[in-house]
């Protein structure tokens, strides 16, 4: 009996050690950045980020700045793409699959994209995602769609409806912009949620509410139930990733003025952009229980 039960609790360790331990890698974007890359770069790290998460920069110097930048910090990249709307279908989705290609030829950790239009027929959008899931096979890197107001996911329904015509739909979840579309907090929808949650593979942490995809302060009173109400949502994404994957992709994604409600006449944001991003990281961590 003894015997019996001491193998049992070294099957249970081995077990134990065997398993990889759950961990979140979190990007800083730079979206509103003003300072150099290498200045961008070495506060993000000293701020606790991973990697961060940028358009690919259009001249040469800036090319070269980032990727020094990035390997100086040993920070990890994200890349950021889009559906160029104002031109004919047509054009658009051969420099949408152009740009993809060239992305991928730098191997970030993934590319994140606007995609389609939600001026685009069905078919039309399904044809962006369908080249980029292609490009995605092809490099062996991921390539997420971003719930977004403006293109094919810009709501809950519409978004369900590719989820089931495409099978290898992957998804980052951005559940700020369907707050205001569908003024709520979504909180009769979690059984309409889930086959979004399934799909989810990175998340764009901002805090929207009813009326806006961004609260003013995630930290003033007032919005403590939408930020929790954000925080549920993210954790059930987390931890049903993380049967699969120990590592989970978040980029905080608060964003500067204008999207940052400021004060009338002077155009001076009502709170610190980069204070926001970094307490939602710290409040993600906690959530999850994240050193």
């Amino acid at each position: 009996m003894r015997l019996a039960l001491l193998l049992t609790l070294l099957s249970f360790n081995l077990i134990g050690f065997s398993q990889e331990k759950k961990q979140l890698q979190f990007f800083q974007t730079d979206w509103g950045r003003t300072d150099s890359w290498f200045a961008f770069c070495e506060r993000t790290k000293e701020a606790g980020y991973d990697g961060i998460e940028v358009w690919f920069p259009t001249e040469m110097q800036s090319m070269i700045d980032l990727k020094r930048a990035l390997e100086q910090y040993n920070l990890k990249v994200i890349f950021l793409a889009g559906t160029d709307r104002s031109l004919p279908f047509e054009t658009s989705l051969v420099r949408y699959t152009e740009n993809l290609m060239r992305l991928a030829e730098f191997g970030p950790v993934a590319i994140n994209c606007h995609t389609g239009s939600d001026f685009f027929t069905f078919e039309q959008n399904k044809a962006f995602i369908d080249a980029a899931n292609k490009i995605a096979r092809e490099n062996n890197i991921p390539i997420y769609h971003e719930t977004h107001r403006g293109r094919f996911s810009y709501n809950l329904p519409d978004t369900k409806k590719y989820i089931s015509a495409i099978p290898d739909l992957k998804l980052t979840l951005d559940i700020s912009h369907w707050m205001v579309v569908h003024e709520s907090l979504l909180q009769n929808q979690d059984a309409e949620l889930q086959d979004v949650i399934d799909r989810s593979n990175h998340i764009h942490a901002r805090v929207g509410h009813a009326e806006g995809p961004q609260v003013n302060d995630p930290e003033a009173p007032e919005w403590k139930k939408a930020l929790e109400r954000h925080l549920d949502i993210w954790e059930k994404v987390i931890r049903q990733k993380w049967e699969t994957d120990p590592t989970f992709t978040i980029t905080t994604e608060f964003g500067p003025a204008d999207y940052m409600p400021t004060l009338p006449f002077t155009r001076v944001p009502v709170a610190d952009q980069w204070k926001a991003n970094v307490f939602i990281m710290k409040a993600l961590k906690e959530k999850m229980n994240i050193d």
